[in-house]
């Protein structure tokens, strides 16, 4: 793997392009979240993809599958990342955080699996928080029990486990991911297998676009309150959201949301995670995809203003 450009700034986020040995162009992220120190809070957004077969109507990294990365390409990322703060791989902050999340759906590559397995084998920390999220694809359940067994054995109080729904319309859903998913009834099954006492709650994401329906009722026949953690983001400046003239519901600058209000009172814990407004000109949130517009400008231009600076490696 050779880096091949970058974007961002230290101080918040850094989006690594890297090119394949065998072809193919990667992305992954490292990122802190201010106020917080890097001594507080690390997070790493690795891809386990190159390209995606999926292709989200907001997401710019689908269309363009090429193929599943090994356990030493996804272990090279981290490592890249590591070895530039911490060479002896003894990693020092109070929550290190990996999301398998950059670039394509985690549950078509086993490799995720046996990369969680070894982790320990690799690194040194005290508090690793391992994170994937997921569309829930059909066809996938293997991987699933096999993450759910991996969970139990060594990551029991730690695992974020997050579902990428977006809307509680099931027409609208199959638009925005156009692939045969899990039902919510599925996804309602296995998390309650998944779900630990002690451990986290599992996260139900919605990058919330303006006319996608979040409804309270759905929610409540499928997903206990006691297990499920509601996220609502902005969706991501991507150049598939400029040309599909979606708008975002999460906005900066607003105190209230009406919706959040009314399923706080179903009883739901809600959290809306805006984030920092740079990481949106920088590239760095999930769902960006900047090698795939950093040469089109007419496309791009409310998205990522950030230059992306070529390195030689």
């Amino acid at each position: 793997m050779k880096i091949r450009a970058k974007a961002g700034t230290e101080d918040i986020a850094t989006v690594y392009i890297a090119e394949l040995e065998n072809g193919g162009v990667i992305e992954f992220v490292e990122s802190i979240q201010p106020p917080l120190p890097l001594e507080k809070k690390w997070v790493l957004i690795v891809s386990t993809l190159c390209g995606c077969p999926v292709d989200c109507t907001f997401c710019d990294a689908g269309g363009s599958f090429r193929k599943k990365l090994s356990v030493e390409e996804i272990f090279s990322q981290i490592d890249y990342i590591v070895s530039g703060k911490f060479p002896d791989r003894k990693i020092r902050t109070e929550k290190f955080k990996i999301q398998f999340a950059r670039i394509g759906e985690p549950s078509f590559n086993p490799a995720v699996l046996e990369v969680l397995g070894k982790f320990y084998e690799r690194y040194e920390t005290e508090n690793f928080i391992p994170s994937v999220s997921t569309i829930a694809p059909k066809g996938a359940e293997n991987f699933f029990e096999k993450l759910l067994d991996i969970k139990n054995s060594l990551y029991p109080e730690n695992f974020q486990l997050q579902f990428s729904l977006h809307t509680t319309d099931r027409k609208r859903r199959d638009e925005m991911i156009p692939v045969k998913k899990w039902s919510f009834g599925e996804i309602a099954d296995y998390s309650e297998r998944f779900y630990g006492k002690g451990g986290k709650k599992i996260t139900l994401n919605f990058a919330l676009e303006e006319s996608s329906p979040v409804e309270a009722d759905v929610l409540e026949k499928y997903f206990n309150p006691e297990i499920f953690l509601l996220k609502f983001t902005p969706l991501n400046p991507t150049a598939k959201v400029i040309r599909n003239n979606y708008k975002s519901y999460i906005r900066p600058g607003i105190e209230k949301f009406g919706l959040i209000e009314k399923l706080n009172l179903h009883g739901y814990e809600t959290l809306v995670s805006i984030g920092e407004l740079e990481e949106n000109r920088i590239g760095s949130n999930c769902g960006q995809y900047i090698s795939s517009t950093r040469e089109s400008a007419e496309t791009s231009g409310e998205s990522y203003t950030y230059k992306i600076n070529k390195v030689n490696s």
